[in-house]
């Protein structure tokens, strides 16, 4: 396999939806904590890259091999397109998760059992997303998983990795007994900022179900958009763009973030304008980007705001 046919494989232009979560829980943990442990986070970085370029990779396997159309399979299939022969892809998926799962481990040895925890978790959920005899993708249940595993998993995660002992939470394991415990409103306070994250991640599978619709059912994929009909499918997509600059405002309202976040609101401008667009059309090639541009906006401004919070 050629370096260009693995990229594509793994569909690294997606990536971006992993690392603004990355980014956030960062510089909200050095804002918020006044801590940063380079080592920890370098670690969590590279097991969280590794594992989300598995899931694409297991993804793109499966939709070649459950494809019902032969013209799918081959034209629109990137395994497909690219020629790759099924065994080096399913050897590069177990390569990228056996190395994802190993740097994980040592994650866990630097920290505490929660990471364990929580990290099992997250690679249960990402990689039945795609795996199985029913797949959480094709299920009415993709948007909640994606949004919350990458929008709130990650920021959690590395927030955690970097304050596990600040009393955020705590997992032990003594023999036959088990406890865990956590401050509610520490816990409250990260998924509350991890709302824009998961609302914009979230977007991002219901503007491609919605696009994909037609497809979706003739390759037996009954994706939400199947169930709620494309026109409750387009008034979630709005909420949830709604929801997410409510939650900063409630957030800085609440001193979970700084006031500077405010300033977030000016794109809410553009964020309309795309919203429009993709009111009026629902076509992959010409209105998908929209919730690309839209993840983009939303979360380069509040890294951005975090980012300028930390300096000052």
């Amino acid at each position: 396999m050629s370096f260009r046919s693995f990229l594509k494989l793994v569909e690294i232009q997606t990536k971006i939806a992993s690392l603004f979560p990355f980014f956030i829980g960062t510089l909200f943990v050095i804002y918020r904590y006044e801590t940063f442990q380079l080592g920890n986070t370098i670690i969590f970085f590279s097991s969280m890259l590794l594992f989300d370029l598995t899931t694409t990779a297991i993804n793109n396997y499966m939709d070649y091999r459950k494809a019902k159309s032969t013209d799918y399979q081959k034209e629109k299939n990137i395994i497909g397109q690219q020629n790759i022969p099924e065994r080096l892809v399913i050897t590069t998926i177990l390569v990228l998760l056996g190395t994802a799962t190993a740097l994980g481990l040592w994650l866990v040895v630097r920290t505490d059992l929660l990471v364990l925890l929580i990290g099992m978790v997250c690679f249960a959920i990402g990689i039945f997303y795609t795996f199985g005899p029913i797949p959480l993708s094709r299920m009415p249940l993709g948007e909640v998983f994606s949004g919350v595993t990458m929008g709130f998993g990650i920021v959690f995660l590395v927030v955690y990795v970097n304050a596990f002992d600040q009393g955020i939470a705590n997992f032990v394991w003594d023999g036959r007994f088990v406890s865990l415990q956590g401050d509610l409103l520490l816990l409250l306070e990260i998924a509350w900022v991890s709302i824009p994250c998961i609302f914009t991640i979230a977007n991002l599978m219901l503007a491609n179900n919605i696009c994909d619709l037609e497809d979706d059912i003739a390759n037996h994929r009954y994706t939400l958009p199947y169930y709620l009909g494309k026109r409750y499918s387009i008034w979630l997509f709005n909420a949830m763009y709604i929801g997410s600059f409510l939650s900063i405002i409630f957030a800085v309202l609440i001193n979970f973030l700084p006031m500077v976040m405010l300033f977030s609101l000016l794109i809410t401008i553009p964020v309309y304008k795309h919203v429009v667009l993709f009111n009026k059309k629902q076509v992959k090639s010409e209105t998908f980007s929209v919730a690309v541009k839209n993840l983009i906006l939303v979360n380069g401004s509040i890294v951005s705001l975090l980012l300028l919070s930390v300096i000052l």
